[in-house]
């Protein structure tokens, strides 16, 4: 029975509902959750306000403290919402956090940029979703500690198949 805290990312690009899944998984999990936004230094949130691209460096430190605070993780614990878009990014996450689960909100440029458009007070601008997409690496099939979910199902049914897939194939003990 594994009985280590839960570590989670909710994962996909910008504009997928990475944030609204992130806070129902933890309202139903009882998981202390945040917005990996909120990890990002002040410098890269200023860059992307004005429309400009993270590259790698930007992201390595955000990645260390999102892997860092998930390896913190005590009760039954923690999710984060973060983009996670290429491999080597959620590789640097395990290698700080342990084992850590992620769930891939997978949906179209259209609809994610539509969402995008009607967001409000944001600072990731809709012109950056092209970047986005051009970075994401989806999560291959030997990525086994990856669930994968199609946005255009409903936020609760989406909580449901991610649950459920925690049940039967990662955390039997949930």
């Amino acid at each position: 029975m594994n009985t280590s805290p839960l570590r989670l990312i909710v994962m996909g690009v910008s504009g997928c509902g990475k944030s609204t899944m992130a806070c129902a998984l933890g309202e139903r999990l009882g998981l202390d959750m945040v917005d990996g936004d909120d990890l990002h230094l002040p410098e890269s949130v200023a860059k992307m306000r004005a429309g400009i691209a993270l590259q790698d460096a930007d992201r390595w430190p955000w990645l260390d403290r999102i892997g860092h605070y998930l390896a913190q993780a005590q009760g039954p614990g923690r999710v984060v919402a973060c983009s996670a878009l290429k491999r080597v990014y959620r590789e640097r996450i395990r290698e700080q956090a342990g084992d850590v689960c992620f769930v891939f909100l997978d949906g179209d440029f259209d609809l994610i940029e539509q969402r995008m458009r009607q967001r409000v007070d944001h600072y990731m601008q809709p012109g950056l979703l092209d970047s986005q997409f051009r970075t994401l690496e989806k999560p291959q099939a030997d990525e086994t500690d990856v669930i994968h979910l199609s946005i255009t199902d409903p936020v609760q049914d989406m909580v449901a198949q991610a649950l459920n897939a925690l049940h039967s194939r990662l955390h039997p003990a949930l």
